[in-house]
């Protein structure tokens, strides 16, 4: 024991001077700094490649060391990183390390140095930094001439969502040049005198060729630029799997996202390969989403793959392990036959591809008939299966689809395999649904039979024809058919008034359908007018209607509609209905807005006879009207007009007319009592007034105007409004019938009125060119001669002792001059007449002679002597008459005196002038009183008196008896 215990002491002390002499010898080589530190710029990466080694290591040592990095910019003093690097070295290892430079080494000097520290577990105590190298200094591109520009870096390549640093030297100033992106200017960070940097954060893909950054300077042609290259990200593959079809080959697939790849070869699309772990191989993909991988026959049945998809940037895998027997996708199911076993059942078969004995498929069979899966069905096979389809349609064609799966480890289905069968044609299975018209005319009925065809189902084949038997319930043993082509659907009968029974069926290739059976009773057409019409109001999902049942015992009811009043042309459309029914809600794809649909409601009798029950009519979707009234005014007066639409047909439109608005432009901005104002958008303001009537079509307007005009529209209007705008109707009314009398009577006063005054005045011109006055013979010169010179005791008689005796007419010939005719001439010589003048008589008592007369002579009435070319005169008394005058002068003093008054007034009268005289005869009293005039004097009672002037005839004048 004590040899043992020296022993162990003895080990002891050796191994503490051993370890003491290690460490101090490591002490030693430790503190040596790293040395024969080389640089190399690599501008394509835009990186520094560093190489050193380390001498002080003892041999056969490794230890852990960790190495600073400093690198500098432009000068020594500015260091832009910092950074370490661990790794295990042994004694004259070489080592390298990289720093990537964000801004390119053409455009900046770099410095770099290192130093080292033992990071070692062995030796905690000993980790001490070392003494840093010398600068390295790297400089990539000299500086250029005073006319020289260069951007950097030249295509370089970068991720989209990263940054660049894009730099420019120049031996030109600074604010001479300028750059853009994008043909956008930017501006950067100026390095030194001759260098400038423009940092892009964040850059995002333009376009697979590139993006473009020029510089230039300015007012010269001095320009340079780079293109740099922005890659999408590469996206890791997704969905990636493994399958099988016939245990030969793995099919391998996945998404490979977006596709990487840009112009000019900077950069490829990525590639992927698929390796798998478990054998070790490994395999490049000729696609980009999927990979064939050659099954071996060692029996592997786990794979361990890994896919890599890869870019010049980065890299990305994904991983999947699987057994080869679950993931078999066998392919689609073959050789797919059909056998009929009557009309509704078929049996299929088919057959899948050999996948070996052991493996045992699952197929799934389906059933499509009219666009969906009526059958679904599932059959466990290894190579051959079947399936027997019943309950099958007649003459109906059917879609058979088969796929197939891994019954035990369930991967994917097959693909389907589709095929198309249709089953053999069998006898209708239903009755036609059958409806009728009815209409009375002439003694007779006349019977319209509508039926539907038969749905598919019930068809089962094509029908061919219908057959329609008329059978005289009155005379059984009477019976008529009437075959119908299949195309139509209708059929027209003329029956008498008796009892029918009618029956109608459908033929195919294989047999007759039911019977439908219809009953006409011999008053079935007079029963439509017993029942009124009733309006019915819609909903969104068609007509809701209800009905009271019909008393007894019925077995149905039938609802027919048509879109117009039921007639013999009516598409007609009806709904069959059971007996305990008394609602229901008829819903058609045909109903359109703005159509009235009359609705019927029919009830049917154990009889299969029908009795109308109830009539209704109503619009799916009422819509305004279609047009507006024409409107006819009548009665108008002075004071109100009647409107009137009585033609406007309210059935033709598209909704229940409920009244008409009657508008009218408003005057001065007020309306009629019982109008309602309205004001439109455009400031103007029209009247209003609703007639919500619809079957009153006249409208008066009253209280109006007389000779006023009045603008006005008549619209009709349903629940949803009223009918289109349209134009104004002028109307004036008339006048006052006092008015007009006053119109007629004012210028007819005002016309006679002017008619008197010019009458009047014409008459005065009248009478004084035609019938002046005639002279007074008070007023005559010649009396006043008379009286004054011969005898003043003379008087001048009155007019009214004055009798006319004779007329004497002068003809003057142009050219000749009066003269004074001193003899009695002949009335035959009236060519050579000239004046004779009437002496004025001397009365005596005792003379049987006329006294003398005086002759007034009227120049106006001479146009019968005129006309007649002669005058007639009275004979004058020649000297010797025994009328003698009784004056104070002489018989020839007087007339030369009246010669001489007549031949100056004479001279003042036109040539060719004819004068009408008048004659008179005055009696002279011998006193100068009048009253003493005798009361009979001798001469005839004709010259007494003073006759109104009158024009005669030229005849031969005669003297006085």
């Amino acid at each position: 024991m004590a040899l043992f215990a020296i022993f162990q002491k003895t080990f002891l002390l050796a191994l503490l001077s051993w370890r003491t002499y290690q460490s101090e010898v490591l002490a030693e080589y430790l503190s040596l700094t790293p040395e024969s530190l080389k640089v190399f710029p690599n501008s394509a990466c835009q990186c520094l490649q560093l190489q050193w080694n380390v001498h002080g290591i003892p041999y056969h040592q490794e230890l852990k060391m960790v190495f600073q990095m400093e690198i500098s910019r432009i000068r020594p003093s500015n260091v832009i990183w910092v950074g370490n690097y661990s790794t295990t070295v042994k004694r004259d290892q070489v080592l390298h390390w990289r720093w990537e430079s964000e801004l390119p080494l053409e455009c900046a000097t770099h410095f770099v140095r290192i130093q080292s520290m033992v990071d070692d577990a062995k030796f905690p105590k000993l980790s001490i930094w070392s003494n840093w190298s010398s600068w390295e200094e790297v400089h990539v591109q000299d500086y250029p001439g005073p006319s020289t520009l260069l951007v950097f870096p030249k295509n370089k390549l970068v991720e989209e969502g990263s940054s660049i640093t894009i730099c420019y030297i120049s031996g030109i100033n600074h604010n001479n040049i300028t750059c853009h992106l994008h043909n956008e200017l930017i501006h950067g960070e100026q390095l030194d005198p001759k260098a400038s940097a423009f940092k892009l954060n964040n850059v995002s893909f333009f376009k697979r060729s590139g993006t473009n950054f020029f510089c230039k300077v300015n007012q010269t042609d001095i320009q340079n630029g780079t293109t740099f290259f922005v890659s999408k990200v590469l996206e890791e593959p997704k969905n990636f799997s493994c399958e099988t079809q016939d245990f030969e080959t793995l099919k391998c697939i996945w998404y490979p996202g977006v596709d990487t790849g840009l112009d000019w070869n900077i950069q490829h699309s990525q590639s992927y390969t698929l390796f798998e772990s478990f054998s070790g191989k490994k395999q490049s993909c000729k696609h980009k989403d999927s990979c064939d991988w050659k099954i071996t026959q060692d029996s592997q049945e786990m794979y361990n793959f890994t896919l890599t998809a890869a870019n010049n940037l980065r890299k990305r895998s994904v991983n999947i392990i699987f057994n080869l027997s679950h993931r078999v996708h066998p392919m689609a199911p073959h050789s797919v036959h059909f056998e009929n076993r009557g009309s509704t059942t078929v049996l299929v078969s088919w057959k899948v591809h050999v996948l070996g004995n052991y493996l045992t498929l699952q197929c799934q069979v389906e059933l499509e008939g009219s666009g969906k899966v009526i059958q679904q069905h599932r059959v466990d096979m290894k190579v051959n299966g079947e399936h027997l389809f019943g309950e099958l349609v007649p003459d109906t064609q059917y879609v058979a689809r088969i796929r197939c799966a891994n019954a035990k480890h369930f991967w994917k289905w097959s693909e389907w395999t589709v095929e198309n069968f249709t089953t053999p044609e069998a006898a209708p299975s239903e009755a036609p649904d059958v409806w009728r018209i009815v209409k009375s005319e002439k003694g007779s009925h006349i019977v319209s039979l509508f039926w539907k065809p038969l749905s598919k189902f019930h068809a089962n084949g094509k029908i061919l024809f219908y057959n329609v038997v008329v059978e005289n319930l009155d005379k059984p043993s009477t019976s008529e058919l009437y075959p119908i082509p299949a195309s139509t659907r209708d059929a027209n009968l003329t029956l008498d008034l008796c009892s029918y029974q009618i029956h109608i069926t459908a033929n195919n290739s294989v047999g007759t359908s039911p019977a439908s059976v219809i009953v006409i009773s011999g008053d079935s057409g007079n029963r439509t007018e017993e029942v009124e019409e009733e309006k019915i109001n819609s909903r969104e999902d068609g007509f809701f209607m209800s009905w009271k049942p019909l008393s007894g015992d019925v077995i149905g009811y039938v609802v027919d509609w048509c879109e117009h009043r039921q007639d013999l042309f009516c598409n007609l459309q009806w709904k069959k209905l059971g007996p305990n029914t008394t609602s229901t809600l008829i819903s058609s794809d045909t109903f359109r807005p703005g159509v009235r649909y009359n609705f019927r409601i029919h009830g049917i009798s154990t009889k299969n006879i029908a009795y109308l029950l109830e009539n209704k009519t109503g619009y799916f979707q009422e819509l305004a009207p279609l047009d507006s009234p024409q409107v006819n005014i009548t009665n108008l007066t002075s004071r109100s007009f009647a409107m009137t639409w009585k033609d406007y047909a309210t059935e033709s439109q598209p909704g229940f007319i409920q009244g008409y608005h009657v508008y009218l432009k408003a005057r001065n901005r007020q309306c009629h009592p019982g109008f309602e104002k309205e004001v439109l958008s455009d400031d103007l303001i029209r009247c209003k007034f609703d007639i919500d009537d619809p079957r009153k079509k006249t409208f008066i307007m009253e209280n109006l105007q007389p000779e006023s005009s009045y603008e006005f529209f008549v619209t009709s209007y349903t629940g949803v409004g009223e009918g289109p705008n349209g134009t104004f109707t002028k109307v004036t009314t008339s006048d006052e019938p006092y008015h007009k009398l006053i119109r007629i009577i004012l210028p007819m006063i005002l016309f006679v009125s002017l008619i008197i005054v010019a009458c009047y005045w014409k008459s005065e011109w009248v009478k004084e060119k035609c019938y002046p006055d005639i002279p007074d013979p008070y007023k005559s010169s010649i009396l006043s001669l008379i009286k004054s010179k011969e005898n003043p005791h003379l008087t001048i008689m009155n007019v009214k002792d004055c009798i006319p005796d004779a007329i004497e007419v002068i003809n003057k010939p142009e050219g000749t001059k009066p003269q004074l005719l001193e003899t009695r001439k002949p009335v035959i010589e009236s060519a050579l007449i000239e004046p004779v003048y009437l002496y004025l008589l001397q009365e005596e008592k005792k003379s049987s002679h006329p006294g003398p007369c005086i002759c007034f002579e009227n120049l106006t009435y001479n146009q019968s002597a005129s006309d007649s070319g002669s005058c007639g005169h009275v004979p004058v008394l020649p000297e010797d008459s025994p009328c003698q005058l009784g004056l104070l002068t002489s018989p020839d003093n007087l007339l030369k005196t009246l010669e001489k008054n007549y031949m100056n007034s004479l001279g003042e009268i036109p040539a060719e002038e004819t004068n009408l005289n008048y004659v008179s005869q005055l009696a002279s009293p011998m006193t100068g009183d009048k009253d003493s005039l005798p009361t009979n004097p001798p001469v005839p009672a004709h010259c007494s008196e003073y006759k109104m002037q009158m024009a005669v005839p030229p005849m031969p004048c005669l003297p006085s008896p």
